[in-house]
């Protein structure tokens, strides 16, 4: 049986005014990802794949051409409808981790609850403790961002994206701002999420992410230039294991 569509471009193009000159930035892409893909999104700056992402996660719309997210047409909606679609949707995991530096992980886990009138302030703390222990932070709950490393921030925001039971988790360059081995941490915690059946788009210029994934998208000029499915996909787990350990 094949997986609930999430995600469906349909000849999208996003092009740019920049002075007199017109900047394609996106030339007809088109793809559908189905529920329980982990996808890498790469390409060299410039390729198109941060206007791509931006179309993805709601925060713009395409000059033509149709996205549907969750079975939703997104181009035709104004911008507050937008913002509801995409705080129910979509769970945002940025490579500057994005939280409130004077709140604790749990008061951060918390903010996309905060805007959804179907949660009592009670549940709401309930639902971040789940999120926070599922990504192993369970013992962090009243750390504030400064008293953590940026494995554990990345780790925070990997609990907010996911509080909402969003459709599609949106990372940009997730592990962009780690060392080594905590990249690979972040990854392991990614696969896990996957076996568990999460939607991951992975937004990345470093090809080495697309080992572990199902299927990477390549963006060159604003072109869909290829889309492959990983046969091998890589254990991020036995990756890590391999890394040479750190002396003290």
């Amino acid at each position: 049986m094949k997986n609930k569509e999430i995600i469906r471009l349909e000849n999208l193009s996003r092009n740019f005014i920049v002075g007199e000159e017109t900047v394609h930035a996106l030339r007809n892409v088109s793809f559908t990802l189905g529920e329980g893909e982990f996808v890498t999104i790469m390409g060299s700056s410039g390729s198109g794949k941060s206007t791509l992402l931006n179309t993805l996660g709601c925060l713009d719309t395409p000059t033509r051409g149709e996205y549907y997210l969750d079975g939703v047409s997104v181009r035709a909606m104004g911008k507050n409808a937008r913002a509801t679609l995409r705080n129910r949707k979509i769970g945002f995991v940025f490579q500057s981790y994005n939280l409130l530096p004077k709140t604790t992980a749990v008061e951060n886990v918390e903010l996309p609850l905060m805007y959804n009138s179907a949660y009592s302030a009670s549940a709401r703390r309930k639902k971040a403790v789940q999120s926070l222990v599922a990504v192993g932070l369970g013992d962090r709950l009243n750390h504030k961002s400064n008293q953590m490393s940026g494995g554990q921030m990345q780790r925070v925001a990997i609990a907010r994206a996911l509080v909402n039971d969003p459709a599609v988790i949106l990372a940009d360059e997730a592990t962009g701002n780690l060392d080594t081995r905590t990249s690979h941490e972040i990854l392991v915690l990614l696969q896990k999420l996957h076996e568990q059946g999460r939607t991951i788009i992975f937004v990345t210029h470093n090809p080495e992410i697309s080992q572990y994934s199902s299927r990477n998208i390549l963006l060159k000029d604003g072109r869909l230039v290829s889309d492959t499915l990983n046969p091998r996909i890589q254990s991020a787990t036995e990756a890590l294991a391999a890394l040479p350990r750190e002396k003290d």
